[in-house]
């Protein structure tokens, strides 16, 4: 395991995807992360999530998602950038969120396009 939370988590997710399992529980978590899986339960990418704070993992079912990853290193972006970023590690137009950090906190690539405001990519899914 490496020090970055985010990416290990976002990589169990896609292993245990890959390996046709529906559950997968996460032994490192942080308030990013819980955000992160906020928008991709929005979206529909992941089903549920239980945190338990006693053993401070977090159980994720997960729903309708090919790939998810962390993108490093952390690009910062203005409103022009985006949408060069998004084929970039999108696969089409229709398809996918890239998540992005801004001073109004996470939000989607779309969210961001409509209020006019840049910030750091963080990750991406489809």
């Amino acid at each position: 395991m490496s020090q970055d939370i985010i990416a290990d988590a976002l990589n169990m997710i896609k292993n245990a995807k890959k390996a046709r399992k529906t559950n997968v529980k996460i032994k490192k978590i942080s308030n990013v992360l819980i955000e992160i899986l906020k928008i991709m339960k929005q979206e529909g990418a992941i089903k549920k999530y239980k945190i338990n704070s006693t053993e401070k993992s977090i159980e994720i079912t997960i729903g309708e998602l090919s790939e998810c990853n962390a993108i490093k290193p952390r690009f910062s972006v203005n409103v022009k950038q985006i949408e060069k970023y998004r084929r970039r590690y999108l696969p089409s137009r229709q398809l996918g969120i890239v998540i992005i950090s801004t001073n109004k906190g996470l939000i989607t690539h779309k969210e961001a396009q409509e209020e006019k405001i840049g910030g750091c990519l963080v990750a991406y899914f489809y």
